[in-house]
């Protein structure tokens, strides 16, 4: 076979047997720097493709075919751009080359995909870059420090493999489809020195599976992303001093240098007379296929300013992806076209909305300014700080006469639409009012953007001219409201409109619920989510008022109430509730009781339902309900119970037994160590007693942890599962096969127990040992 003839083989993958094919027999080797200054200078000299110097060092150091980028920047008369890539999107034109580009010099981008979500390491802040009034074909990422740049990173690729994992593919058939990639200039708010890469804006999925490949099929999500930041950053540290080379020079030369070692590892596999596993994890994933943006034309007349079009149109080709083709859940859509028509709004500049509040908006919307900066941004110290006010106001923002048709025009434009209602503009705002709280009630997260898709609290009245009343106790806005003040009532209506959405206490109501008991999210009748909210803050309304006040006062963005039952709840009681400090309950509106709680028989207080709250907004309505409920507890009454007092949800009693199977361990309890046997001389059953107790605290410090991992899933995100999927099913090998073993021993210990218990046999025969069960 001649040398240069790719060849197949066979590996085994975790349990997978995997074909791996074309595997070649060298890695590209380092590109010349005079290779490296030809596409250095070729882009300079291309008048359709802008960048930095910088940008085109990045972008020379990490393809393997320098002169193949070189030639398709190189003009001619006949073609002035080159042969450079072309994509129209609305408002621009994006010019790319096509290349492979090595591994480790790629970095994670942002998507909406993730962008969304409520993650531990916050987004770096992005800003466009021009030169003599044209758009460059990089973004700015202003990261706090270098260990939020590698933190970030960190938290993209292990988040992204907890999702999905292209693993085995791409050890088969390398990664196929070019990943869209851009120059990214990444700077420090600390004063590190900024450097120049490239960022990955779609296919994230593709690159931390090509990660994951690299780092074997042991590792973990958490594994592999530790594996890349490593390969990716090493030990380098920021402030070497003044005599060390720059920073993204370090970055290069340690780069450069793992590479180096890769390529000997190769090497040594390759000269095996069985190549093996290893030669294909490094074949597979060393290069990757790359498209990559260098120019931006700004189409005549297109709203947006230079330094905001580059990233507008790398999102337009995103969208093109995941909306129309591959696409993203609705949730991540909503947050695309709700931003980037806010951010076209501002860049339009003739809103009645003064820059500075626009500005203050869009911070509020992408989660930039965050809620106790809330009095600052919008200048008024008198407004509290906290993720419901912030819900308020951006609410209140987004839907003003002067802001709200601009932003329906543009929403329509990109989403392709002709019509767009209330209801419509208000499923956009769902997934942007619940980021701070989004992870903590994640379990009901589902049936709070329904609500969103159902009118919201986009009622009539709130669609008016209004102003919040900022206040620290939300009863305080009752009797205004009941004297016809429309700032007061449209406040108690947005602020306990949205806490008795994210709280699951009033949802898009469907047929089935108005058969069902209040206790299970029965309703006395069908009604849109947003009518329920303007009669409950009608001015004649009361119940409704107070309803809507005393949900707001009790609202937590980090938990959920008691009444929001979930399945977590049925199963096991969640952690959050009965948490000392956490838990938290919405109580029903009796007008009768001095402080407007109802209580029952025993004077315990009474919580509130979905049905209690949507009979709130129509008592006249809601009679006919009322009445047949009464009828049938009558009918079932002799049982001793109040018919009229609700059951507490199921998950949500006494939590004495939680922790009653800690079989003598206990939390904090310390970790006891294995001797090897029979090495302290002691009998065999004395060393058995010690293991016993190594057994029963294991097992308790599991079940410790495991609670902890439960208390840790809100501050983890959403998207990214304490435990991933690979690790579950892991854990629950291992415990299926102890529980086996723990059975069968106790079926010989009853064997045993039974004979010492009956008369001796004659001929002494042991109890037989079975595998019964063995996992």
């Amino acid at each position: 076979m001649p040398v240069n003839t790719p060849r197949s083989l066979t590996v085994t993958w975790g349990s997978e047997s995997v074909i791996v094919s074309s595997i070649d027999h060298d890695l590209p080797a380092p590109g010349e720097p005079s290779a490296q200054g030809e596409v250095i200078a070729a882009g300079a000299a291309n008048p359709q493709a802008l960048l930095p110097d910088g940008a085109w060092r990045a972008i020379a150091r990490a393809t393997t075919m320098p002169e193949g980028i070189a030639l398709q920047l190189r003009t001619s008369p006949r073609d002035p751009g080159g042969l450079l890539l072309e994509e129209n999107v609305e408002g621009a034109t994006l010019r790319s080359v096509v290349t492979r580009v090595h591994l480790s010099e790629l970095l994670p981008g942002i998507q909406p995909r993730t962008g969304m979500e409520v993650n531990e390491v916050p987004d770096p802040q992005v800003e466009g870059l021009t030169r003599d009034g044209r758009p460059c074909a990089v973004v700015r990422y202003r990261y706090k420090d270098f260990g939020h740049l590698k933190d970030h990173v960190w938290q993209t690729l292990h988040g992204t493999l907890s999702i999905n994992s292209y693993a085995s593919s791409i050890l088969a058939r390398k990664v196929t489809r070019s990943l869209i990639t851009h120059p990214v200039e990444v700077t420090f708010e600390d004063g590190t020195p900024s450097f120049h890469g490239l960022v990955v804006r779609d296919g994230i999925t593709r690159l931390a599976s090509a990660w994951n490949v690299l780092a074997g099929p042991d590792a973990d999500a958490a594994k592999t992303a530790t594996h890349a930041v490593g390969s990716l950053f090493g030990g380098i540290r920021p402030d070497a001093g003044e005599s060390a080379p720059a920073l993204d020079e370090r970055l290069a030369e340690h780069r450069e240098q793992w590479r180096e070692g890769i390529r000997k590892e190769f090497a040594h596999e390759m000269g095996l007379l069985e190549p093996g596993l290893r030669a294909a994890q490094i074949a597979q994933t060393f290069v990757v296929p790359a498209q990559i943006a260098v120019g931006a034309r700004h189409h005549p007349g297109h709203p947006l300013a230079p330094q905001d079009l580059f990233d507008d149109a790398i999102r337009s080709i995103l969208a093109s992806v995941h909306v129309d083709f591959k696409q993203w859940d609705a949730a991540a859509q909503h947050v695309e076209v709700i931003t980037r028509a806010l951010k076209r709004v501002i860049q339009q500049g003739d809103s009645l909305v003064p820059a500075e509040d626009l500005q203050a908006v869009y911070g509020l919307a992408v989660g930039r300014t965050s809620p106790d900066e809330l009095p600052t941004a919008f200048r008024d110290h008198t407004i509290p700080g906290t993720p419901l006010w912030r819900s308020v106001y951006l609410v209140h923002a987004l839907t003003r006469a002067g802001l709200f048709e601009q932003l329906k025009d543009q929403a329509k434009t990109i989403k392709g639409g002709r019509r767009m209602g209330p209801k419509g503009f208000a499923e956009l705002l769902g997934p942007l009012v619940d980021l701070p709280w989004r992870s903590h009630k994640r379990a009901v997260t589902k049936q709070a953007r329904n609500a969103w898709n159902n009118g919201g609290v986009l009622t009539d009245d709130v669609m008016l001219d209004w102003d919040p009343v900022p206040t620290g106790d939300f009863t305080s806005l009752i009797g205004p409201a009941s004297q016809g003040d429309l700032n007061a009532r449209c406040t108690l209506a947005v602020a306990g409109g949205i806490a008795l959405i994210a709280d699951k206490l009033l949802t898009r109501n469907v047929g089935s619920a108005l058969g069902a008991a209040k206790e299970k999210g029965g309703v006395p009748f069908r009604s849109d989510v947003n009518q329920v909210v303007q009669d409950l803050s009608r001015q004649d309304n009361e119940l409704g008022l107070w309803t809507l006040a005393l949900a707001a006062n009790a609202f937590r963005a980090d938990a959920l109430p008691e009444n929001a039952v979930t399945l977590r709840q049925l199963i096991r009681k969640d952690p959050d509730v009965g948490a000392v400090g956490r838990a938290y309950v919405h109580f029903r509106v009796d007008l009768a009781q001095p402080d407007r709680i109802a209580r029952d028989g025993n004077g315990v207080p009474e919580q509130l339902y979905q049905w209690d709250v949507v009979a709130a907004s129509d008592e006249k309505r809601a009679k006919p309900a009322k009445a047949a409920a009464g009828a049938k507890a009558g009918a079932g009454a002799g049982t001793g119970a109040d018919a009229g007092a609700p059951d507490a949800p199921a998950g949500t009693g006494d939590a004495s037994s939680e922790g009653a199977a800690d079989g003598g361990g206990g939390p904090g309890a310390a970790a006891v160590f294995l001797a090897p046997a029979g090495l302290d001389g002691r009998p065999a059953s004395q060393r058995a007693a010690d293991d016993r107790d190594v057994l029963r605290t294991s097992l308790a410090a599991a079940h410790d942890a495991l609670e902890r991992l439960k208390l840790l899933e809100p501050e983890v995100g959403a998207h990214t599962p304490v435990i991933p999927l690979p690790g579950l099913k892991e854990l629950n090998r291992i415990l299926v096969g102890l529980t086996a073993d723990i059975e069968n021993l106790r079926r010989r210990t009853e064997v045993l127990h039974e004979e010492d218990d009956g008369e001796d046999t004659e001929d002494g025969e042991d109890g037989e040992d079975t595998e019964e069960g063995r996992g």
